[in-house]
Protein backbone atom coordinates (compact mmCIF):
# COMPACT_ATOMS: atom_id res chain seq x y z
CA UNK A 1 0.00 0.00 0.00
CA UNK A 2 1.50 3.10 -0.66
CA UNK A 3 1.91 6.50 1.37
CA UNK A 4 -0.47 9.09 -0.11
CA UNK A 5 0.79 12.64 0.53
CA UNK A 6 -1.36 15.42 -0.68
CA UNK A 7 -0.43 18.90 -1.33
CA UNK A 8 -2.51 22.13 -2.20
CA UNK A 9 -2.19 23.93 -5.22
CA UNK A 10 1.71 23.74 -5.81
CA UNK A 11 4.83 23.18 -4.34
CA UNK A 12 8.19 25.14 -3.67
CA UNK A 13 10.38 23.38 -6.21
CA UNK A 14 10.37 20.94 -8.40
CA UNK A 15 12.94 19.11 -6.47
CA UNK A 16 10.07 17.32 -4.16
CA UNK A 17 8.39 15.35 -7.37
CA UNK A 18 11.81 14.72 -8.62
CA UNK A 19 12.81 13.24 -5.12
CA UNK A 20 9.21 11.57 -4.53
CA UNK A 21 9.69 10.21 -7.86
CA UNK A 22 12.68 8.18 -6.94
CA UNK A 23 10.55 6.65 -3.72
CA UNK A 24 7.95 4.17 -5.20
CA UNK A 25 6.29 3.51 -1.91
CA UNK A 26 5.05 7.44 -2.21
CA UNK A 27 1.87 8.47 -4.03
CA UNK A 28 1.63 12.09 -4.43
CA UNK A 29 -1.34 14.05 -5.24
CA UNK A 30 -1.59 17.66 -5.91
CA UNK A 31 -5.11 19.00 -4.79
CA UNK A 32 -6.27 22.39 -6.68
CA UNK A 33 -7.07 24.74 -4.74
CA UNK A 34 -9.78 25.99 -7.61
CA UNK A 35 -12.68 24.36 -6.27
CA UNK A 36 -15.14 24.33 -3.12
CA UNK A 37 -13.56 24.19 0.09
CA UNK A 38 -15.55 21.10 0.78
CA UNK A 39 -14.09 19.41 -2.43
CA UNK A 40 -10.29 20.11 -0.86
CA UNK A 41 -11.02 18.42 2.41
CA UNK A 42 -12.38 15.35 0.96
CA UNK A 43 -9.33 14.96 -0.90
CA UNK A 44 -7.14 16.05 2.33
CA UNK A 45 -9.31 12.58 3.86
CA UNK A 46 -7.83 10.41 1.54
CA UNK A 47 -4.32 11.35 2.42
CA UNK A 48 -1.78 9.82 4.60
CA UNK A 49 0.70 12.60 4.74
CA UNK A 50 -0.22 16.53 4.27
CA UNK A 51 2.62 18.56 3.24
CA UNK A 52 1.12 21.90 4.60
CA UNK A 53 2.42 25.39 3.60
CA UNK A 54 4.79 26.86 5.55
CA UNK A 55 3.63 31.09 5.13
CA UNK A 56 0.03 31.87 6.94
CA UNK A 57 -0.76 34.39 4.90
CA UNK A 58 -0.31 31.90 1.70
CA UNK A 59 -2.25 29.11 2.72
CA UNK A 60 -6.04 29.93 3.12
CA UNK A 61 -7.09 29.48 6.45
CA UNK A 62 -9.53 26.75 6.23
CA UNK A 63 -6.69 24.74 5.81
CA UNK A 64 -4.36 25.57 8.73
CA UNK A 65 -3.87 22.50 11.14
CA UNK A 66 -5.67 23.18 13.70
CA UNK A 67 -7.79 21.44 15.77
CA UNK A 68 -10.39 21.74 13.91
CA UNK A 69 -9.37 21.01 10.90
CA UNK A 70 -7.69 17.46 12.08
CA UNK A 71 -10.95 16.44 13.35
CA UNK A 72 -12.48 16.23 9.87
CA UNK A 73 -9.35 14.36 9.01
CA UNK A 74 -9.27 11.43 11.02
CA UNK A 75 -6.94 9.50 8.94
CA UNK A 76 -3.93 11.30 8.56
CA UNK A 77 -1.03 10.51 10.13
CA UNK A 78 2.20 12.89 9.24
CA UNK A 79 1.91 16.67 8.63
CA UNK A 80 5.31 18.22 6.78
CA UNK A 81 5.39 22.04 6.64
CA UNK A 82 7.14 23.56 3.52
CA UNK A 83 10.12 24.85 5.47
CA UNK A 84 11.43 25.12 8.46
CA UNK A 85 8.63 27.21 10.22
CA UNK A 86 5.21 26.00 10.78
CA UNK A 87 3.11 29.21 11.74
CA UNK A 88 0.09 27.71 9.79
CA UNK A 89 0.33 23.75 12.25
CA UNK A 90 -0.61 24.07 15.92
CA UNK A 91 1.91 21.24 17.06
CA UNK A 92 -0.14 20.88 20.33
CA UNK A 93 -3.10 20.16 18.40
CA UNK A 94 -1.13 17.70 15.75
CA UNK A 95 -0.06 15.72 18.99
CA UNK A 96 -3.53 15.48 20.48
CA UNK A 97 -4.32 13.93 17.41
CA UNK A 98 -1.51 11.50 17.73
CA UNK A 99 -0.59 13.30 14.04
CA UNK A 100 3.62 13.80 13.38
CA UNK A 101 4.97 17.00 12.53
CA UNK A 102 8.18 17.23 11.20
CA UNK A 103 9.71 20.78 9.80
CA UNK A 104 12.83 21.29 7.07
CA UNK A 105 14.96 23.25 9.83
CA UNK A 106 18.53 23.81 8.22
CA UNK A 107 17.19 23.38 4.76
CA UNK A 108 17.41 26.99 3.76
CA UNK A 109 20.20 28.12 6.44
CA UNK A 110 22.51 29.47 4.15
CA UNK A 111 20.10 31.61 2.00
CA UNK A 112 18.65 33.47 5.36
CA UNK A 113 22.04 33.80 6.82
CA UNK A 114 23.40 35.16 3.55
CA UNK A 115 20.19 37.35 3.51
CA UNK A 116 20.75 38.62 7.48
CA UNK A 117 24.74 39.89 6.78
CA UNK A 118 23.80 41.16 3.62
CA UNK A 119 21.13 43.41 5.36
CA UNK A 120 23.47 44.26 7.98
CA UNK A 121 26.15 45.56 5.87
CA UNK A 122 23.87 47.79 3.77
CA UNK A 123 22.05 49.02 6.69
CA UNK A 124 25.37 49.88 8.39
CA UNK A 125 26.71 51.55 4.71
CA UNK A 126 23.37 53.31 4.55
CA UNK A 127 22.68 51.93 0.69
CA UNK A 128 18.85 52.68 1.53
CA UNK A 129 19.33 56.14 1.94
CA UNK A 130 21.88 56.55 -0.48
CA UNK A 131 19.68 54.91 -3.40
CA UNK A 132 16.92 57.17 -1.95
CA UNK A 133 18.79 60.56 -2.49
CA UNK A 134 19.72 59.81 -5.32
CA UNK A 135 16.56 58.88 -6.80
CA UNK A 136 15.43 62.34 -5.73
CA UNK A 137 17.96 64.32 -6.46
CA UNK A 138 19.08 65.02 -3.10
CA UNK A 139 22.53 63.41 -3.34
CA UNK A 140 24.89 66.30 -3.09
CA UNK A 141 27.06 65.98 0.37
CA UNK A 142 28.36 62.54 0.59
CA UNK A 143 29.29 63.45 4.16
CA UNK A 144 25.86 63.28 4.39
CA UNK A 145 25.47 59.41 4.00
CA UNK A 146 28.34 58.86 5.55
CA UNK A 147 28.51 54.70 7.16
CA UNK A 148 30.26 52.60 9.23
CA UNK A 149 31.37 49.19 8.80
CA UNK A 150 30.48 45.96 10.01
CA UNK A 151 34.53 44.72 10.88
CA UNK A 152 35.01 44.69 14.56
CA UNK A 153 31.46 45.37 15.74
CA UNK A 154 29.29 43.35 18.11
CA UNK A 155 26.73 40.88 16.63
CA UNK A 156 23.54 40.16 18.60
CA UNK A 157 22.08 36.96 17.91
CA UNK A 158 19.16 35.89 18.97
CA UNK A 159 18.35 32.12 19.13
CA UNK A 160 21.58 30.63 17.77
CA UNK A 161 20.28 27.24 15.55
CA UNK A 162 20.83 26.51 12.35
CA UNK A 163 20.91 29.65 10.67
CA UNK A 164 22.05 31.77 13.69
CA UNK A 165 25.00 29.51 13.51
CA UNK A 166 25.99 30.33 10.07
CA UNK A 167 25.76 34.24 10.57
CA UNK A 168 27.81 34.06 13.52
CA UNK A 169 30.23 32.09 11.09
CA UNK A 170 30.19 34.63 8.71
CA UNK A 171 30.61 37.64 10.83
CA UNK A 172 33.11 36.41 12.60
CA UNK A 173 35.30 34.73 10.25
CA UNK A 174 34.87 37.82 7.60
CA UNK A 175 34.35 40.84 9.85
CA UNK A 176 36.20 39.23 12.93
CA UNK A 177 33.35 40.22 15.02
CA UNK A 178 32.82 39.81 18.47
CA UNK A 179 29.10 37.09 18.75
CA UNK A 180 26.91 37.39 21.69
CA UNK A 181 23.75 35.36 21.73
CA UNK A 182 20.57 35.02 23.81
CA UNK A 183 19.18 31.23 23.40
CA UNK A 184 17.51 29.80 26.74
CA UNK A 185 17.82 26.08 25.55
CA UNK A 186 21.19 26.16 24.83
CA UNK A 187 23.89 25.89 27.14
CA UNK A 188 27.17 27.97 27.42
CA UNK A 189 29.62 25.33 25.91
CA UNK A 190 27.13 24.88 22.68
CA UNK A 191 26.83 28.47 22.27
CA UNK A 192 30.93 28.93 22.51
CA UNK A 193 30.91 25.71 19.97
CA UNK A 194 28.67 27.91 17.86
CA UNK A 195 30.60 30.78 17.53
CA UNK A 196 29.12 32.80 20.05
CA UNK A 197 29.30 33.70 23.43
CA UNK A 198 26.12 33.01 26.03
CA UNK A 199 24.73 36.41 27.29
CA UNK A 200 21.21 37.00 28.54
CA UNK A 201 18.66 39.09 26.56
CA UNK A 202 19.66 42.51 28.62
CA UNK A 203 23.17 42.24 27.95
CA UNK A 204 22.38 41.43 24.21
CA UNK A 205 20.33 45.00 23.78
CA UNK A 206 22.87 47.06 25.45
CA UNK A 207 26.16 45.35 24.31
CA UNK A 208 25.30 44.44 20.29
CA UNK A 209 26.03 46.76 17.37
CA UNK A 210 23.64 45.09 15.39
CA UNK A 211 20.43 42.53 16.67
CA UNK A 212 19.62 40.05 14.68
CA UNK A 213 16.56 37.63 15.18
CA UNK A 214 16.93 33.42 14.49
CA UNK A 215 14.33 31.99 16.46
CA UNK A 216 10.91 30.98 15.82
CA UNK A 217 7.52 32.18 16.62
CA UNK A 218 6.05 30.68 19.85
CA UNK A 219 4.05 32.17 22.95
CA UNK A 220 7.15 32.88 24.73
CA UNK A 221 8.57 35.34 21.68
CA UNK A 222 5.51 36.40 20.17
CA UNK A 223 6.15 40.40 21.17
CA UNK A 224 9.71 39.76 22.58
CA UNK A 225 11.04 42.79 20.66
CA UNK A 226 8.46 45.42 21.99
CA UNK A 227 9.26 49.37 22.46
CA UNK A 228 10.96 48.32 26.24
CA UNK A 229 13.69 46.10 24.28
CA UNK A 230 14.54 48.28 21.58
CA UNK A 231 14.97 51.18 24.10
CA UNK A 232 17.59 49.01 25.85
CA UNK A 233 19.70 48.86 22.10
CA UNK A 234 22.48 50.92 21.78
CA UNK A 235 21.41 54.37 20.22
CA UNK A 236 22.62 53.76 16.51
CA UNK A 237 21.75 50.42 16.75
CA UNK A 238 20.82 48.08 13.79
CA UNK A 239 18.02 46.00 13.92
CA UNK A 240 17.62 43.29 11.46
CA UNK A 241 14.80 39.86 11.43
CA UNK A 242 14.56 36.89 9.07
CA UNK A 243 13.22 35.08 11.61
CA UNK A 244 9.15 35.73 11.84
CA UNK A 245 6.45 38.31 12.15
CA UNK A 246 4.93 39.02 15.48
CA UNK A 247 8.26 38.31 17.36
CA UNK A 248 8.58 42.11 16.99
CA UNK A 249 6.79 44.93 17.93
CA UNK A 250 5.99 47.13 14.42
CA UNK A 251 4.72 50.18 15.72
CA UNK A 252 7.09 49.90 18.68
CA UNK A 253 9.82 49.93 15.99
CA UNK A 254 8.93 52.42 13.29
CA UNK A 255 8.89 54.41 17.06
CA UNK A 256 12.17 53.60 17.64
CA UNK A 257 13.66 54.53 14.51
CA UNK A 258 11.64 57.72 13.99
CA UNK A 259 12.79 59.07 17.27
CA UNK A 260 16.33 58.69 15.71
CA UNK A 261 17.41 55.88 18.79
CA UNK A 262 18.20 52.82 16.37
CA UNK A 263 20.27 53.72 12.89
CA UNK A 264 18.36 51.30 11.10
CA UNK A 265 16.43 47.72 10.20
CA UNK A 266 15.95 45.40 8.11
CA UNK A 267 12.96 43.21 7.80
CA UNK A 268 12.11 40.18 5.78
CA UNK A 269 9.40 39.16 7.87
CA UNK A 270 6.01 40.98 8.75
CA UNK A 271 3.16 40.78 11.47
CA UNK A 272 0.55 40.81 7.59
CA UNK A 273 2.69 39.55 4.61
CA UNK A 274 3.07 41.51 2.53
CA UNK A 275 2.41 44.22 4.70
CA UNK A 276 -0.19 47.09 3.16
CA UNK A 277 1.57 49.34 0.91
CA UNK A 278 1.02 52.30 3.00
CA UNK A 279 2.81 50.40 6.33
CA UNK A 280 4.34 52.93 8.12
CA UNK A 281 7.84 51.07 7.95
CA UNK A 282 7.93 50.96 4.09
CA UNK A 283 8.10 54.36 4.11
CA UNK A 284 11.30 55.04 5.94
CA UNK A 285 14.75 55.62 3.74
CA UNK A 286 16.96 53.64 6.48
CA UNK A 287 14.55 50.61 6.58
CA UNK A 288 15.49 47.58 3.86
CA UNK A 289 12.37 45.39 3.60
CA UNK A 290 11.52 42.31 2.04
CA UNK A 291 8.78 40.11 1.63
CA UNK A 292 9.84 37.20 3.40
CA UNK A 293 11.99 36.13 0.88
CA UNK A 294 15.44 35.12 2.80
CA UNK A 295 14.95 31.72 2.63
CA UNK A 296 13.33 32.21 -0.94
CA UNK A 297 16.47 30.96 -3.38
CA UNK A 298 16.87 28.09 -6.09
CA UNK A 299 19.26 26.49 -3.84
CA UNK A 300 17.61 26.82 -0.43
CA UNK A 301 13.98 25.72 -2.03
CA UNK A 302 15.69 22.84 -4.00
CA UNK A 303 16.75 21.55 -0.73
CA UNK A 304 14.16 22.20 2.29
CA UNK A 305 11.97 20.21 -0.72
CA UNK A 306 13.96 17.38 -1.21
CA UNK A 307 14.71 16.64 2.38
CA UNK A 308 10.87 17.33 2.70
CA UNK A 309 9.97 14.30 0.20
CA UNK A 310 12.75 12.24 2.07
CA UNK A 311 11.04 12.92 5.19
CA UNK A 312 7.82 11.32 3.74
CA UNK A 313 9.41 8.93 2.02
CA UNK A 314 11.59 7.75 5.71
CA UNK A 315 7.73 7.20 7.27
CA UNK A 316 6.52 5.49 4.01
CA UNK A 317 9.32 2.62 4.97
CA UNK A 318 8.28 2.28 7.82
CA UNK A 319 11.04 4.82 9.60
CA UNK A 320 10.57 7.59 11.76
CA UNK A 321 12.09 11.10 10.36
CA UNK A 322 14.07 13.45 11.18
CA UNK A 323 13.58 16.99 12.21
CA UNK A 324 10.29 15.74 14.21
CA UNK A 325 8.52 18.74 16.29
CA UNK A 326 6.45 16.61 18.35
CA UNK A 327 8.49 13.90 19.54
CA UNK A 328 5.69 12.97 22.68
CA UNK A 329 3.46 12.29 20.24
CA UNK A 330 5.57 9.10 18.69
CA UNK A 331 3.99 6.46 20.90
CA UNK A 332 0.77 7.13 19.72
CA UNK A 333 1.76 7.91 15.70
CA UNK A 334 3.09 4.15 15.86
CA UNK A 335 -0.01 2.49 16.92
CA UNK A 336 -2.00 4.66 14.55
CA UNK A 337 0.70 3.94 11.49
CA UNK A 338 0.38 0.44 12.37
CA UNK A 339 -3.56 0.48 12.78
CA UNK A 340 -4.15 2.11 9.30
CA UNK A 341 -1.42 0.83 7.27
CA UNK A 342 -0.82 -2.85 8.59
CA UNK A 343 3.08 -2.48 9.21
CA UNK A 344 5.19 -0.87 12.19
CA UNK A 345 7.04 2.14 12.20
CA UNK A 346 10.49 2.35 13.93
Amino acid sequence: MAFRVGYLSHVPHPSFLDTAAQHPELEIIRIPLDQPEAAVLEALRGVDGYYCMASRDELPKPFHVTAALLAQLPGLLMVGSTGAGYDPIDPKACTEAGVLLVNQAGGNAEGVAEHAVGMMLALLKRMPEATAAMREGRAKDRSALMGRELRHRTVGLVGIGNVGTRVAEIVRLAFSCRVLACDPYLDAATIEARGARKVEMAELLAESDVVSLHLPLSPESRNLMDGASFARMRPGAIFVTTARGNIHDEPALHEALRSGHLGGAGLDVWEQEPPDPDHPLLGMANVIVTQHTAGVTHESRANITRIAALAFADAAKGRLPPRIINPAVIPRFAVRYAEKLGRSIA
